[in-house]
């Protein structure tokens, strides 16, 4: 099968989409299928390139516009290529309109990752043609149900929907052989963007005295965050450890008691990170925004789910969480249980498979 990803960036760049797209690819690859990669280029000089076994197309770009890169070369580009299926990755609107006007493909499946949230003004003129997109696609996969219930894109199409979770490498990451006995430890992990929520949770963290927060991952809320836990009070607790290898995260959830994703926008559309968290044997808190958040996470069993920007509703459930131990484990155990039943990569990369099929006998 030939199959055409769309979106604005890949490896080298890092966030849940590139990450999601480079694992896909590199295993269909690995199946035998013909992979190519249709991104932008953070310059303006067009490359081309291969990286295990997949087939790079980086265009060059104009410019970037509301976390948009702009690129003429890439609205043209699917005219030349004729695959069997083209995989649209959203939300990319310069991807999604250049497959549509464009495309060739003999079936088009659009991931749907989230709702477009901040940019409510570009939305405002790309919404027509956002819904016309998606009436095209043959199929439209959502990453949880709860997406495709509360989502007002994809209710209507919801007869072309289905749900394909994301998936983790449960071997890699995996309880430690005794669990951690370091002092009462939180641990977020996630690019520092505003929809994390992490001023909630340095809030709530001013009522757990005696607990630390390792806070892994870099980007724009960095200085604002670390600023706040200094007017907090909580500095010498909070711990802001910038990027961190993907080597080293499977021992950074290992020396932790609870993992935490205080989203408070529903831009946190699944959190693979939660994941990562329940393989490795930790109890999760998040928050309810009415995306796959509290769909991965089963309140009062795999975790819990508060309301979000409730700081103190989330200092509660992180004290009973540290102070119990028997909960904290049993919690873990039942996360890492339902990652193997529910969000293996193998089931990911089977199930998106047979959408492809799906698509193509549409």
């Amino acid at each position: 099968m030939n199959i055409v990803h769309l979106y604005k960036d890949y490896f080298p760049v890092v966030g849940g989409i590139e990450n999601h797209i480079r694992v896909l690819g590199e295993a269909q690859a690995a199946a035998g299928h013909e992979v190519t990669v249709l991104v932008c280029d953070p310059r303006r000089r067009t490359r081309v390139e291969e990286l295990e076994r997949v087939h790079l197309i980086k265009v060059g770009r104009l410019g970037t516009v509301a976390s948009m890169p702009l690129s003429l070369r890439f609205l043209v580009a699917p005219a030349r290529l004729h695959p069997d299926v083209a995989h649209v990755h959203s939300p990319y609107p310069l991807g999604e309109l250049a497959n549509w006007l464009f495309g060739r493909a003999r079936a088009t499946v659009v991931t749907y990752h989230s709702d477009i949230v901040r940019q409510r003004g570009w939305l405002r003129l790309y919404g027509p043609v956002l819904r016309r997109v998606l009436r095209a696609s043959d199929r439209v996969i959502a990453t949880s149900p709860n997406y495709i219930e509360s989502s007002p894109w994809l209710s209507p199409v919801r007869d072309k929907c289905c749900v394909v979770p994301l998936g983790v490498d449960h071997d890699r990451f995996r309880p430690g052989l005794a669990p951690f006995d370091g002092p009462p430890t939180l641990l977020f992990v996630g690019r520092l963007r505003y929809y994390k929520g992490i001023e909630t949770l340095l809030q709530a963290l001013v009522s757990l005295p005696g607990f630390s927060l390792e806070i892994a991952g870099d980007g724009p809320m960095r200085d604002r965050w670390e600023q706040q836990a200094s007017k907090l009070e909580v500095r010498g607790r909070v711990h802001f450890l910038g990027h961190i290898d993907d080597a080293a995260l499977p021992g950074l959830y290992r020396r932790a008691h609870v993992f935490v994703l205080p989203a408070n926008a529903r831009a946190e559309a699944f959190g693979a990170v939660l994941l990562e968290a329940m393989a490795s044997g930790l109890p999760c808190v998040t928050t309810e925004v009415g995306s796959g958040t509290s769909w991965v996470v089963e309140d009062g069993v795999s975790g819990f789910v508060v309301p979000p920007s409730d700081p103190a509703r989330l200092a509660d459930v992180l004290g009973q969480l540290i102070e119990d131990a028997q909960l904290r484990l049993a919690m873990g155990r039942a996360g890492r249980a339902r990652v193997e039943e529910r969000f293996t990569l193998s089931r990911m990369i089977t199930g998106v498979q047979d959408v492809y099929q799906e698509a193509l006998s549409a």
